[in-house]
């Protein structure tokens, strides 16, 4: 490098002396002479320069605007010393304008083959990718996206062109690259240029707008990828653009859930509030969303201390870096919800005026197959909680409940079922307001499917499916969490709030979205495998969102279940007693248990069935 940049000298300063002299007319034989006597001295004192600015160790194929100043200094430092002993010095025959004009020749020629060589190294790279995608969006972010996926070693598309709704942009550039079409044209254009990637770029774009993109490009097998962009705190500051896959998120394209976050505010601020299995999906959810109504304490509760500690970690690194308030006190504790006399301590220590619980075990399989465990921890571990909240006088306790809890075929719905009938049962304590919060499957959840369906398309299959016709309902992390903090507002006297969580997915369904937006065919490229129901579980779950037996609240998405005012205390406590008994048996086996707790559940508003039943 160092080689090129000074035979780049030699040529800039022979061409100044042509452009000096009109191309020799006006030269003497004593002025060429005398250039190229002094001549080792001009290059010996460019090449210092060079040397010093270190130009000849930067990455040709990376130049930058870094790269471009150092040039700049290099080339002005090493002719202006040059410059100034040509003037004091005073050569004979020596012209003294030459460095001046040969300064600004090199400085175009050493930038010039630079950029020429990047331009060249980079498309001899990007005609070397073996797919072609295009850019959908072609404003700031499409710009931003182009220059990302071009200029970095991560992508492995050559991008063909843009597309944007706005028809003024038709064939017009962007950055080189041409704006092709409008979405509607998206079809003929991945079969005109053999397209198989998109890139959505759009800021500000709607969920409804998004879905629909996504669908098209879905119907059109083209892999498709997000390009989100995270605003800073800084008002001056560029937003930072990253490529995302597409999540189920993306797909349901669910509105807004207008939160009245007064209310919220008004149960939470400048409360001592507590979270139990606050390092689970729910939970830290729950704490980061507490955190935004800036209560005096959180006291944090979970038995995994590899989850409390990364939720821990997640919430200090927000503080130092400003993103989290920093008025609220944290304290995060390692404790079992069955450990009732450690839960005692807690409570009698901190004294949380509003408890979310959301301890608890809850996947089917592995539960199916530790029923007592289950038990304990979900029925027994709720009622030590209920026993706390109203020992020490907390004002409201929100159960996470789920809808497996409807007509359950399997020990988690049976005893998240049980946990509903003690927030009904204790509902009339006089210090505590229970309530209950139902919903469905979360995404992105701690063994959710959708890392599994993504992680087996990346293995090359199969995707493996239970049933063809197995449907779940599903709704973001964040959305439960920001709902189960409205339904708390809402809590008075043991409701059974049920959150609206929009039409069922088919499982199936959802594995083919997501085979097809990672550019793939099901059952061709990627094979979907059915593998038959697992044990205790149903091909669909059941909210009951029903305007015969629901009540509306003061929001659109939360309701709540006809009150059921034959479980009271005693039944409750009966129930516990009879459970109490069978985890002491030796003979009893899951079905009994479901058995049991659904038989109640059938017959909760006949009296004399429930006394039977305990009997």
């Amino acid at each position: 490098m160092a080689f090129v940049d000074t035979a780049l000298v030699l040529l800039s300063y022979i061409a100044a002396y042509y452009l000096r002299t009109d191309f020799g007319r006006l030269a003497y034989e004593a002025d060429m002479a005398a250039l190229f006597r002094y001549m080792p001295f001009t290059i010996a004192i460019n090449l210092i320069s060079i040397l010093l600015f270190r130009i000849n160790r930067s990455l040709w194929m990376y130049v930058s605007v870094d790269e471009v100043l150092r040039v700049v200094m290099a080339v002005f430092t090493g002719n202006f010393v040059w410059w100034l002993i040509v003037m004091f010095a005073r050569f004979p025959g020596y012209i003294r304008s030459t460095p001046v004009i040969a300064a600004m020749l090199q400085l175009f020629g050493m930038l010039a083959l630079r950029l020429l060589y990047r331009k060249l190294r980079t498309d001899a790279q990007i005609n070397k990718r073996h797919h072609r995608g295009v850019i959908l969006g072609a404003g700031s972010a499409g710009a931003t996206t182009l220059r990302e996926i071009t200029y970095s070693d991560k992508y492995d598309t050559k991008i063909v062109g843009f597309i944007d709704k706005d028809k003024r942009k038709l064939n017009k550039t962007l950055n080189g690259v041409t704006v092709l079409g409008t979405d509607d044209d998206l079809e003929e254009i991945v079969q005109k240029y053999d397209v198989d990637s998109a890139f959505i770029a759009i800021k500000n774009i709607s969920r409804a707008e998004l879905k629909d993109l996504i669908e098209k490009c879905r119907d059109l097998h083209l892999k498709t990828r997000i390009i989100s962009f995270e605003l800073h705190d800084n008002p001056n500051a560029a937003a930072t653009a990253s490529v995302r896959n597409v999540n189920m998120d993306d797909l349901l394209g669910r509105g807004e859930l207008n939160l009245d976050n007064s209310q919220i505010g008004a149960y939470l601020t400048g409360k001592t509030i507590m979270v139990t299995g606050a390092g689970g999906s729910i939970g830290s959810e729950l704490v980061r969303q507490i955190m935004e109504y800036t209560p005096s304490c959180l006291v944090l509760v979970d038995i995994y201390e590899n989850t409390m500690y990364d939720l821990q970690q997640e919430i200090n690194i927000a503080r130092r870096t400003g993103k989290d308030q920093q008025e609220t006190e944290i304290i995060c504790l390692i404790g079992s919800v069955r450990d009732k006399q450690r839960m005692n301590e807690i409570f009698e220590k901190y004294r949380p005026n509003v408890v979310f619980h959301a301890a608890a075990h809850k996947h089917v399989p592995l539960v199916e197959d530790s029923p007592y465990e289950a038990i304990k921890n979900n029925v027994f571990g709720t009622k030590n909680v209920i026993d706390c909240c109203i020992a020490n006088g907390a004002e409201k306790l929100v159960l996470i409940s789920t809808d497996k809890a409807v007509r359950t075929t399997n020990v988690m719905g049976a005893t998240k079922r049980m946990c509903e009938l003690l927030v009904e049962g204790y509902k009339h304590n006089g210090v505590t307001k229970l309530c209950a919060v139902r919903f469905g499957n979360v995404l992105g959840s701690h063994g959710s499917v959708i890392p599994l369906f993504e992680k087996q398309i990346e293995n090359g299959g199969p995707v493996t499916v239970t049933d063809p016709n197995i449907i779940r309902y599903f709704m973001t992390i964040p959305e439960a969490a920001q709902l189960v903090l409205q339904a708390g507002a809402f809590a008075e006297t043991g409701e059974i709030f049920i959150l609206d969580m929009g039409k069922p997915v088919k499982i199936a369904d959802l594995a083919r979205n997501l085979i097809q937006l990672s550019g793939l065919i099901p059952d061709v490229d990627i094979e979907i495998k059915y593998t038959g129901l697992r044990p205790g579980e149903k091909l669909y779950e059941e909210l009951l969102i029903d305007p015969k037996t629901c009540n509306k609240t003061q929001n659109n998405l939360i309701y709540i279940a006809e009150p059921e005012e034959i479980v009271t205390e005693d039944i409750v406590e009966r129930l516990l007693k009879k459970l109490k008994s069978i985890l002491v048996s030796e003979n009893v086996n899951n079905q009994e248990i479901i058995n049991m707790i659904t038989e109640i559940d059938r017959n909760i508003e006949n009296t004399r069935s429930i006394h039977r039943i305990l009997n």
